[in-house]
């Protein structure tokens, strides 16, 4: 059982975490990003450098005159899940601006630095809005001291592509459902943050499209060995997904959804977004794989519920064993083959 957030400390303690659900921060390997040659796609990567150089979404995170207005009391349950919420999305936009800032800071080629300092810069908004958010609950995060404080995971720059590709497409799927299900029920919009969510979620969007030109422009992370590094990074985000939101039971009542439903809606998304890219999808509509899916769930559920001491770190450990071997049965169920289309890039159409 997670500590309430009750002070800026116990956020700070929430985004410093390093747990198989928490969001981490990335180092790579900087000449091998200097390295990438997006000559192949140039015809659609110079179009979608217009379009960060446009930035429709420069006007975007500022609060209008009823943002205020809309700010209410919550539930206690349902004001800790928003504030892991909140923390949790914090993390994960600002590791993907310290990211991309220090890739940007270490290389020379021109593509990959002009569109780091592009990502880096929304990732900041979103970052500065979330933590403005925070601060109305006394909670803000000292963002420059997480920078030097939170632990860093060294990926290589195809474990980088993959991840931050899946991360940044799942994030699109996610507040675009949350914000077209709260256009239908505006009653159920407990916080005007989620107004945001459709410009937003553009951001994330086109983040997802640079790394698929990427990956097609480089067409060895897609063939061979490689196929098995996709299918493994399309499992755990997902994997990830399916678990923590079933830790916000409050959170998704709040909003009238089924967590389950909800998530199985973001991988229906993701699946048909990452065809643009991925030479394989899951299927996640095999009985084996979403009976895997709750399988997982229910490890988690039992280390959660494990108590303190020696027979609590047993049965810990007995979860996440067990955990290990339900994963390891999800990845070997059978995914789908897809064809890749000769067109990279996609719409944002739902």
């Amino acid at each position: 059982m997670q500590a309430p957030i009750q002070s800026p400390d116990d956020a700070y303690a929430r985004a410093t975490a390093s747990t198989l659900l928490t969001p981490r921060f990335y180092s790579t390997d900087y000449a091998a990003m200097d390295r990438i040659d997006v000559t192949p796609v140039r015809a659609e990567w110079d179009q979608m450098m217009a379009e960060y150089e446009r930035d429709s979404n420069v006007d975007h995170f500022q609060r209008d005159e009823r943002f205020d207005e809309e700010v209410r009391p919550l539930p206690p349950e349902l004001q800790q899940e928003f504030l892991d919420f909140l923390v949790s999305s914090l993390t994960s936009e600002f590791s993907g601006c310290v990211l991309y800032n220090e890739i940007r800071k270490n290389v020379s080629n021109p593509d990959i630095k002009a569109l780091m300092g592009y990502m880096a810069r929304d990732e900041s908004r979103h970052a500065g809005f979330l933590n403005r958010a925070l601060k109305d609950f006394g909670l803000g995060v000292d963002l420059g001291n997480l920078k030097r404080t939170k632990k860093y995971t060294f990926f290589k720059p195809k474990y980088i592509l993959y991840s931050v590709y899946l991360s940044e497409k799942i994030g699109y799927a996610r507040y675009i459902t949350i914000f077209r299900h709260l256009e239908k029920h505006p009653e159920q919009r407990f916080h005007p943050i989620f107004r945001w969510f459709e410009r937003w979620c553009n951001d994330e969007y086109r983040h997802g499209e640079s790394f698929a030109l990427i990956m097609r422009a480089n067409p060895q992370l897609l063939r061979g060995a490689n196929r098995l590094w996709i299918r493994f990074f399309l499992l755990a985000v997902f994997a990830t997904m399916y678990v923590r939101d079933h830790t916000r039971p409050a959170l998704h009542r709040a909003f009238g959804i089924d967590p389950s439903e909800y998530d199985w809606r973001v991988f229906e998304i993701v699946n048909e977004i990452s065809r643009q890219v991925f030479p394989l999808s899951l299927d996640i509509d095999a009985p084996a794989f979403r009976a895997g899916m709750q399988r997982l769930r229910g490890w988690a559920e039992r280390a959660e519920r494990a108590g303190p001491g020696l027979r609590g770190a047993l049965v810990r450990a007995a979860c996440a064993a067990g955990g290990a071997v339900a994963f390891a049965r999800l990845y070997f169920v059978p995914t789908r083959e897809q064809p890749l289309p000769a067109q990279v890039r996609v719409a944002p159409a739902w």
